[in-house]
């Protein structure tokens, strides 16, 4: 009887923890649930879903056009009639996708401080996929210059749950530059419009689409991102250092091109060449930040000395205005774009 008893009763399986990269992927996924995305639980309280725009055919409300609004929701007949411009707003789909279009070249793989700038990109995909995803939408990952491979791009259907955000994590970390040296070896210069140009033939769903690049790339790429933004609601996740925009005062060092792997000495003692380099950034810049505006999409820039959750959740208030017209209280955002 005592056997029996034990039988219909038995002792629950001693956990497994995980072990090795998957093991790594979740601890860091763990560490991420417990700091960022309860602080940004805190904050949003349900208005997660102005991440995403939804394409459902319920006409929910009016309200007056403002700059990136898609023009084929315009009402012409209330346009008239009021004499200033004015978009039809939709309910929103209860089930969407979103897929990350990750740039993973050698450009990436910096920070002048504690960071690099692949590590802010496997935080702020790891963050955004698990707040998605944990609301029953879908996440997908479209990779860009795995080492090793020549402009080589992977690609994670879109899938829901936790797993996926782990996989996805996963592949983050295999395709990310291990050595710089090697890296600039096996591959050529950054063209992102291969990335973009790939995503308009696989992404078919209208979806939201994160870009997360440095943007650091070979010309040509402005154009099909346009074309993604046209098809798809596009966020241009733009990662920086800020070393990229002022040198300090270092005396006489070497300098690599992450890209290339051409190595020269600058002396950043000159104060002459230190307002060159500042000039050019800066030009640089402007012709970044207008190109993208150019493109239709919102921007987010997150540098490596910021903090993650306060970036996202000043760039959730940009999207709240840029819905309903009405700031999100506390955020405090400019209209044209945000900046962590």
């Amino acid at each position: 009887m005592l056997s029996l008893f034990k039988s219909r009763n038995p002792k629950p399986a001693p956990v497994t923890p995980m072990v090795g990269p998957a093991g790594e992927a979740d601890a860091m996924l763990r560490r991420l649930e417990w700091t960022t995305l309860r602080r940004l639980d805190g904050l949003l309280q349900g208005d997660y879903r102005t991440l995403m725009r939804g394409t459902g055919l319920d006409l929910a409300d009016l309200r007056e056009y403002q700059l990136h609004d898609d023009v084929r929701h315009i009402d012409w007949n209330v346009t008239a009639r009021m004499q200033q411009p004015h978009v039809r707003v939709f309910t929103e789909d209860r089930e969407m996708a979103a897929w990350f279009l990750l740039d993973l070249s050698p450009s990436v793989d910096f920070g002048s401080g504690q960071q690099r700038k692949s590590e802010v990109l496997l935080q702020f995909v790891a963050v955004l996929a698990r707040l998605i995803g944990r609301h029953g939408n879908r996440v997908g990952g479209l990779l860009y210059g795995a080492p090793g491979l020549q402009r080589a791009h992977s690609m994670l259907p879109a899938r829901g749950g936790r797993n996926q955000v782990l996989r996805l994590m996963q592949m983050i970390r295999r395709a990310s530059p291990s050595g710089a040296a090697q890296t600039a070896q096996n591959s050529g210069p950054t063209r992102l419009d291969e990335l973009l140009r790939s995503a308009l033939l696989s992404v078919r769903q209208r979806s939201t689409v994160f870009v997360v690049s440095d943007f650091i790339s070979e010309p040509g790429w402005e154009k099909p991102l346009g074309e993604l933004a046209r098809r798809h609601d596009v966020v241009a996740v733009r990662l920086l250092d800020p070393l990229e925009l002022e040198l300090p005062d270092l005396g006489l060092v070497p300098v690599r091109d992450a890209e290339t792997g051409e190595q020269i000495m600058v002396d950043t003692h000159d104060p002459a060449f230190r307002q060159r380099f500042a000039r050019i950034a800066a030009q640089r810049e402007a012709q970044l930040r207008e190109s993208l505006a150019q493109a239709g999409v919102d921007t987010l820039e997150l540098s490596t000395d910021d903090d993650l959750a306060d970036a996202l959740w000043r760039f959730v208030g940009l999207r709240k205005q840029r819905q309903t017209g009405r700031p999100l209280a506390g955020a405090g955002l400019p209209v044209q774009g945000v900046k962590a």
